[in-house]
Protein backbone atom coordinates (compact mmCIF):
# COMPACT_ATOMS: atom_id res chain seq x y z
CA UNK A 1 0.00 0.00 0.00
CA UNK A 2 2.40 2.07 0.79
CA UNK A 3 4.51 1.63 -2.49
CA UNK A 4 1.68 2.45 -4.27
CA UNK A 5 0.66 5.31 -2.51
CA UNK A 6 4.46 7.20 -2.91
CA UNK A 7 4.52 5.88 -6.70
CA UNK A 8 0.96 7.57 -7.31
CA UNK A 9 2.22 10.96 -5.58
CA UNK A 10 5.72 10.73 -7.55
CA UNK A 11 3.18 10.29 -10.92
CA UNK A 12 1.17 13.26 -9.95
CA UNK A 13 4.41 15.93 -10.02
CA UNK A 14 4.56 16.06 -13.61
CA UNK A 15 0.87 16.38 -13.57
CA UNK A 16 0.76 19.20 -11.67
CA UNK A 17 3.57 20.94 -14.12
CA UNK A 18 1.31 20.55 -16.96
CA UNK A 19 -1.91 21.79 -14.89
CA UNK A 20 0.05 24.49 -13.50
CA UNK A 21 1.20 25.44 -17.63
CA UNK A 22 -2.46 25.51 -18.31
CA UNK A 23 -4.07 27.43 -16.05
CA UNK A 24 -1.11 29.53 -16.81
CA UNK A 25 -2.23 29.98 -20.19
CA UNK A 26 -5.82 30.51 -19.59
CA UNK A 27 -6.07 32.93 -17.12
CA UNK A 28 -3.57 34.94 -19.86
CA UNK A 29 -6.16 34.59 -22.52
CA UNK A 30 -8.86 35.98 -20.77
CA UNK A 31 -10.28 39.28 -22.38
CA UNK A 32 -9.40 42.71 -20.10
CA UNK A 33 -7.27 43.64 -17.57
CA UNK A 34 -7.51 44.46 -13.56
CA UNK A 35 -6.33 47.96 -13.61
CA UNK A 36 -8.79 49.37 -16.45
CA UNK A 37 -12.02 48.68 -14.41
CA UNK A 38 -10.85 50.15 -11.02
CA UNK A 39 -9.42 53.35 -11.57
CA UNK A 40 -10.23 57.12 -11.77
CA UNK A 41 -12.01 57.72 -15.37
CA UNK A 42 -9.53 60.19 -16.07
CA UNK A 43 -6.43 58.17 -15.12
CA UNK A 44 -3.75 58.48 -18.39
CA UNK A 45 -2.58 55.29 -20.65
CA UNK A 46 0.71 56.32 -18.77
CA UNK A 47 -0.45 55.18 -15.24
CA UNK A 48 -2.17 52.40 -16.24
CA UNK A 49 0.97 51.18 -17.95
CA UNK A 50 3.33 51.92 -14.59
CA UNK A 51 0.98 49.67 -12.68
CA UNK A 52 0.91 47.33 -15.14
CA UNK A 53 4.76 47.59 -15.21
CA UNK A 54 5.04 47.28 -11.45
CA UNK A 55 2.92 44.16 -11.31
CA UNK A 56 5.07 42.75 -13.95
CA UNK A 57 2.02 42.00 -16.74
CA UNK A 58 4.21 43.54 -19.15
CA UNK A 59 6.32 40.66 -19.58
CA UNK A 60 6.57 37.87 -21.36
CA UNK A 61 4.13 35.25 -20.51
CA UNK A 62 7.20 32.63 -19.72
CA UNK A 63 8.89 35.27 -17.99
CA UNK A 64 5.62 35.67 -15.80
CA UNK A 65 5.31 32.08 -15.42
CA UNK A 66 8.45 31.58 -13.90
CA UNK A 67 7.88 34.52 -11.55
CA UNK A 68 5.22 32.71 -10.56
CA UNK A 69 6.03 29.16 -10.04
CA UNK A 70 9.40 30.44 -7.94
CA UNK A 71 6.74 32.24 -5.68
CA UNK A 72 3.82 29.77 -5.52
CA UNK A 73 6.66 27.34 -3.79
CA UNK A 74 7.78 30.11 -1.44
CA UNK A 75 3.98 30.36 -0.85
CA UNK A 76 3.43 33.61 -2.36
CA UNK A 77 0.56 33.76 -4.69
CA UNK A 78 0.76 37.42 -5.20
CA UNK A 79 -2.03 40.15 -3.69
CA UNK A 80 -5.26 40.63 -4.89
CA UNK A 81 -6.00 42.94 -7.27
CA UNK A 82 -9.66 43.84 -7.14
CA UNK A 83 -11.45 41.27 -5.01
CA UNK A 84 -9.80 42.53 -1.27
CA UNK A 85 -7.34 45.24 -2.55
CA UNK A 86 -3.38 44.97 -1.74
CA UNK A 87 -4.05 41.63 0.60
CA UNK A 88 -2.20 38.72 0.05
CA UNK A 89 -4.57 35.93 -2.15
CA UNK A 90 -3.26 33.22 0.79
CA UNK A 91 -4.41 35.58 3.65
CA UNK A 92 -7.95 35.49 1.51
CA UNK A 93 -8.27 31.95 0.32
CA UNK A 94 -6.92 30.89 3.68
CA UNK A 95 -10.25 32.97 5.35
CA UNK A 96 -12.39 31.13 2.63
CA UNK A 97 -11.51 27.15 2.25
CA UNK A 98 -12.78 25.88 5.67
CA UNK A 99 -16.66 27.01 5.47
CA UNK A 100 -16.11 25.48 1.27
CA UNK A 101 -13.89 22.34 2.88
CA UNK A 102 -16.91 21.73 5.54
CA UNK A 103 -19.57 22.55 3.38
CA UNK A 104 -18.30 20.02 0.98
CA UNK A 105 -17.54 17.22 3.48
CA UNK A 106 -21.50 17.28 4.81
CA UNK A 107 -22.51 17.26 1.18
CA UNK A 108 -20.22 14.46 0.06
CA UNK A 109 -21.41 12.59 3.50
CA UNK A 110 -25.09 13.34 2.64
CA UNK A 111 -24.84 12.53 -0.74
CA UNK A 112 -23.21 8.65 0.14
CA UNK A 113 -26.05 8.47 2.96
CA UNK A 114 -28.71 8.92 0.67
CA UNK A 115 -28.02 7.34 -2.04
CA UNK A 116 -26.61 3.81 -0.44
CA UNK A 117 -30.16 3.99 1.73
CA UNK A 118 -32.24 4.77 -1.17
CA UNK A 119 -30.09 1.81 -3.12
CA UNK A 120 -30.49 -0.70 -0.52
CA UNK A 121 -33.92 -0.50 -0.21
CA UNK A 122 -34.70 0.05 -3.95
CA UNK A 123 -32.68 -3.22 -4.70
CA UNK A 124 -34.21 -5.52 -2.15
CA UNK A 125 -38.05 -4.19 -2.95
CA UNK A 126 -37.17 -4.52 -6.67
CA UNK A 127 -40.30 -3.41 -9.41
CA UNK A 128 -42.10 -2.92 -6.07
CA UNK A 129 -44.05 0.60 -5.64
CA UNK A 130 -41.16 1.61 -3.08
CA UNK A 131 -38.79 1.11 -5.61
CA UNK A 132 -40.52 2.93 -8.34
CA UNK A 133 -41.23 5.97 -5.93
CA UNK A 134 -37.49 6.33 -5.31
CA UNK A 135 -36.23 5.99 -9.05
CA UNK A 136 -38.82 8.72 -9.97
CA UNK A 137 -37.82 11.03 -7.01
CA UNK A 138 -34.09 10.77 -8.19
CA UNK A 139 -34.91 10.98 -12.18
CA UNK A 140 -37.27 14.51 -10.82
CA UNK A 141 -34.67 16.02 -8.49
CA UNK A 142 -31.95 15.12 -11.30
CA UNK A 143 -34.18 16.52 -14.53
CA UNK A 144 -34.59 20.32 -12.59
CA UNK A 145 -32.37 22.39 -13.49
CA UNK A 146 -29.88 23.50 -10.57
CA UNK A 147 -30.43 27.25 -10.38
CA UNK A 148 -34.04 26.27 -10.05
CA UNK A 149 -34.04 23.85 -7.05
CA UNK A 150 -31.40 25.77 -5.30
CA UNK A 151 -33.65 28.32 -5.47
CA UNK A 152 -36.65 26.63 -4.50
CA UNK A 153 -34.47 25.26 -1.67
CA UNK A 154 -33.66 28.69 -0.63
CA UNK A 155 -37.42 30.05 -0.33
CA UNK A 156 -38.53 26.50 1.27
CA UNK A 157 -36.53 26.48 3.93
CA UNK A 158 -35.58 30.79 4.34
CA UNK A 159 -38.19 32.12 3.97
CA UNK A 160 -41.63 29.70 3.74
CA UNK A 161 -40.12 28.06 7.03
CA UNK A 162 -37.18 29.88 8.65
CA UNK A 163 -35.41 26.99 9.58
CA UNK A 164 -32.01 28.44 8.31
CA UNK A 165 -30.50 31.63 7.68
CA UNK A 166 -30.23 33.46 4.74
CA UNK A 167 -26.14 34.02 4.65
CA UNK A 168 -22.58 34.09 6.06
CA UNK A 169 -20.55 31.21 7.56
CA UNK A 170 -21.37 31.33 11.00
CA UNK A 171 -17.93 31.79 11.91
CA UNK A 172 -16.86 34.50 14.34
CA UNK A 173 -13.09 35.17 15.32
CA UNK A 174 -14.25 36.48 18.80
CA UNK A 175 -16.02 33.26 19.37
CA UNK A 176 -14.41 29.43 20.47
CA UNK A 177 -13.86 26.92 18.69
CA UNK A 178 -16.89 24.59 19.66
CA UNK A 179 -19.07 27.97 19.04
CA UNK A 180 -17.50 28.57 15.56
CA UNK A 181 -18.05 24.74 14.10
CA UNK A 182 -21.62 24.39 15.17
CA UNK A 183 -22.27 27.67 13.93
CA UNK A 184 -20.34 27.09 10.90
CA UNK A 185 -22.01 23.34 10.48
CA UNK A 186 -25.79 25.51 10.42
CA UNK A 187 -24.88 28.09 7.88
CA UNK A 188 -23.85 25.05 5.67
CA UNK A 189 -26.10 22.32 6.54
CA UNK A 190 -28.62 23.88 3.89
CA UNK A 191 -26.04 24.68 1.10
CA UNK A 192 -24.65 20.71 1.67
CA UNK A 193 -28.58 19.27 1.77
CA UNK A 194 -29.18 20.98 -1.59
CA UNK A 195 -26.20 19.65 -3.29
CA UNK A 196 -26.37 16.52 -1.93
CA UNK A 197 -30.53 15.89 -3.22
CA UNK A 198 -29.24 17.46 -6.12
CA UNK A 199 -26.28 15.20 -6.78
CA UNK A 200 -27.96 12.02 -5.08
CA UNK A 201 -29.18 10.27 -8.44
CA UNK A 202 -26.27 9.65 -10.01
CA UNK A 203 -24.36 7.55 -6.97
CA UNK A 204 -28.36 5.79 -6.53
CA UNK A 205 -28.77 4.99 -9.87
CA UNK A 206 -25.04 3.35 -10.12
CA UNK A 207 -25.46 1.65 -6.99
CA UNK A 208 -28.85 0.22 -7.13
CA UNK A 209 -27.58 -1.17 -10.91
CA UNK A 210 -25.05 -2.54 -9.02
CA UNK A 211 -26.87 -4.66 -6.12
CA UNK A 212 -29.21 -5.59 -8.76
CA UNK A 213 -26.63 -7.13 -10.81
CA UNK A 214 -25.32 -8.95 -7.69
CA UNK A 215 -28.40 -10.09 -7.13
CA UNK A 216 -28.48 -12.04 -10.30
CA UNK A 217 -25.36 -13.93 -9.65
CA UNK A 218 -24.39 -17.37 -9.43
CA UNK A 219 -23.11 -17.28 -5.75
CA UNK A 220 -26.56 -16.01 -4.36
CA UNK A 221 -28.82 -17.89 -5.63
CA UNK A 222 -26.09 -20.84 -4.51
CA UNK A 223 -26.29 -19.27 -0.88
CA UNK A 224 -30.00 -18.99 -0.87
CA UNK A 225 -30.28 -22.48 -2.01
CA UNK A 226 -28.41 -23.72 1.14
CA UNK A 227 -30.85 -21.89 3.51
CA UNK A 228 -28.67 -18.49 3.76
CA UNK A 229 -31.03 -15.38 4.64
CA UNK A 230 -31.45 -12.64 2.33
CA UNK A 231 -30.19 -10.41 4.52
CA UNK A 232 -26.90 -12.24 5.42
CA UNK A 233 -26.32 -12.64 1.74
CA UNK A 234 -26.34 -8.54 1.31
CA UNK A 235 -24.26 -7.99 4.50
CA UNK A 236 -21.54 -10.62 3.65
CA UNK A 237 -21.18 -10.67 -0.10
CA UNK A 238 -23.52 -8.17 -2.39
CA UNK A 239 -22.83 -5.20 -0.19
CA UNK A 240 -18.76 -5.55 -0.43
CA UNK A 241 -19.16 -6.23 -4.12
CA UNK A 242 -21.48 -3.59 -5.41
CA UNK A 243 -19.71 -0.72 -3.31
CA UNK A 244 -16.26 -1.28 -5.02
CA UNK A 245 -17.28 0.93 -7.59
CA UNK A 246 -18.84 3.46 -5.90
CA UNK A 247 -15.96 3.95 -3.14
CA UNK A 248 -13.20 4.75 -6.35
CA UNK A 249 -15.20 7.43 -6.91
CA UNK A 250 -15.78 9.08 -3.31
CA UNK A 251 -12.44 11.34 -4.02
CA UNK A 252 -13.52 12.64 -7.00
CA UNK A 253 -16.76 13.51 -5.51
CA UNK A 254 -15.23 15.32 -2.35
CA UNK A 255 -13.32 17.66 -4.87
CA UNK A 256 -15.85 17.73 -7.48
CA UNK A 257 -18.26 19.06 -4.71
CA UNK A 258 -15.99 21.87 -4.39
CA UNK A 259 -15.40 22.60 -7.59
CA UNK A 260 -19.07 22.70 -8.36
CA UNK A 261 -19.96 25.00 -4.82
CA UNK A 262 -19.57 28.34 -7.20
CA UNK A 263 -23.18 28.80 -8.22
CA UNK A 264 -24.20 26.98 -4.58
CA UNK A 265 -22.20 29.74 -2.41
CA UNK A 266 -23.96 32.42 -4.63
CA UNK A 267 -27.51 31.60 -4.25
CA UNK A 268 -27.35 31.02 -0.41
CA UNK A 269 -24.97 33.99 0.14
CA UNK A 270 -21.86 31.20 1.49
CA UNK A 271 -18.56 32.95 1.26
CA UNK A 272 -16.81 30.08 0.50
CA UNK A 273 -14.20 29.43 -2.25
CA UNK A 274 -16.77 29.51 -4.65
CA UNK A 275 -18.04 33.05 -4.42
CA UNK A 276 -14.73 34.24 -4.20
CA UNK A 277 -13.69 32.44 -7.83
CA UNK A 278 -17.29 34.48 -8.86
CA UNK A 279 -15.61 37.68 -7.38
CA UNK A 280 -12.61 37.20 -9.05
CA UNK A 281 -14.03 36.47 -12.46
CA UNK A 282 -15.99 39.67 -12.39
CA UNK A 283 -13.34 41.46 -11.05
CA UNK A 284 -10.36 40.09 -13.59
CA UNK A 285 -8.25 39.30 -10.56
CA UNK A 286 -5.80 37.23 -12.12
CA UNK A 287 -3.80 36.14 -8.61
CA UNK A 288 -7.12 34.96 -7.16
CA UNK A 289 -8.11 33.39 -10.32
CA UNK A 290 -4.68 31.20 -10.87
CA UNK A 291 -4.80 30.43 -7.38
CA UNK A 292 -8.17 28.98 -6.89
CA UNK A 293 -7.79 27.21 -10.43
CA UNK A 294 -4.43 25.69 -9.59
CA UNK A 295 -5.72 24.56 -6.07
CA UNK A 296 -8.37 22.86 -7.46
CA UNK A 297 -6.59 21.25 -10.08
CA UNK A 298 -4.47 19.75 -7.51
CA UNK A 299 -6.95 19.03 -5.16
CA UNK A 300 -8.47 16.79 -8.15
CA UNK A 301 -5.50 15.12 -8.59
CA UNK A 302 -5.42 14.09 -5.25
CA UNK A 303 -9.25 13.14 -5.19
CA UNK A 304 -7.79 10.27 -8.00
CA UNK A 305 -5.17 9.32 -5.44
CA UNK A 306 -7.72 9.45 -2.60
CA UNK A 307 -10.32 7.05 -4.82
CA UNK A 308 -7.41 4.63 -5.39
CA UNK A 309 -6.07 4.65 -1.69
CA UNK A 310 -10.27 3.70 -0.57
CA UNK A 311 -10.11 0.82 -3.65
CA UNK A 312 -7.20 -0.75 -2.29
CA UNK A 313 -8.48 -0.78 0.74
CA UNK A 314 -12.06 -2.06 -0.12
CA UNK A 315 -10.74 -4.79 -2.56
CA UNK A 316 -6.51 -5.55 -2.19
CA UNK A 317 -6.60 -7.69 -5.47
CA UNK A 318 -6.47 -4.15 -7.01
CA UNK A 319 -3.55 -3.08 -5.59
CA UNK A 320 -0.80 -2.15 -8.13
CA UNK A 321 1.97 -4.18 -8.06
Amino acid sequence: MFKTIVRRVLIMLPQIFFVSILIFMLAQLMPGDPFYGNLNPNSDVATIERMRHAAGLDLPWYEQYVRWVVNVFHGDFGTSYTVNKGVAVSEIIGQRIWPTVSMGIIATILTYFFAMSQALISARNENKRIDKFLVVWNTLTSAVPSFVFYFVMMVLFVYVIPIFPSSGTGIDDTQGFFTNFFGNLYHAFLPALTIALFSTNSVFQYLRSNLLDQQAQDYVRTARAKGVQIKDVFRKHILRNAFLPIASGIGYSITGVLGGAMFAETVFGYPGLGALFVQALSGRDYTIITALMLLQGILSLFGGLLSDIISAWVDPRIRVK
